[in-house]
């Protein structure tokens, strides 16, 4: 693994499991202002900054045709090429 690891490969690793990634992206769903958010037990990510960092994932959130379930789609891989820090 990377010495600076993405959320993705920290899945991979099985350091963060599948439930974080839900609750990381329940946490921005309800307030997408959020920049704390503990992750894995050992990582911090601040997560308006992940999905702000996506070009992407910024225009689909801003699409009024864009379904819940696509919305959730785009920030959970807008999260996936995050890189955490370390507690």
């Amino acid at each position: 693994m990377a010495d600076d690891p993405t959320i993705g490969e920290l899945f991979e690793a099985k350091v963060i499991l599948g439930m974080d990634l839900v609750r990381a992206v329940d946490a921005y769903m309800a307030d997408p202002a959020t920049e704390t958010f503990e992750i894995g037990g050992s990582y911090v990510l601040n997560l308006a900054g992940a999905v702000e960092a996506s070009a992407y994932a910024q225009r689909v959130l801003v699409d009024p045709d864009a379904n819940m379930m696509r919305r959730r789609g785009v920030v959970r891989a807008a999260i996936l090429l995050a890189r955490p820090e370390k507690r």
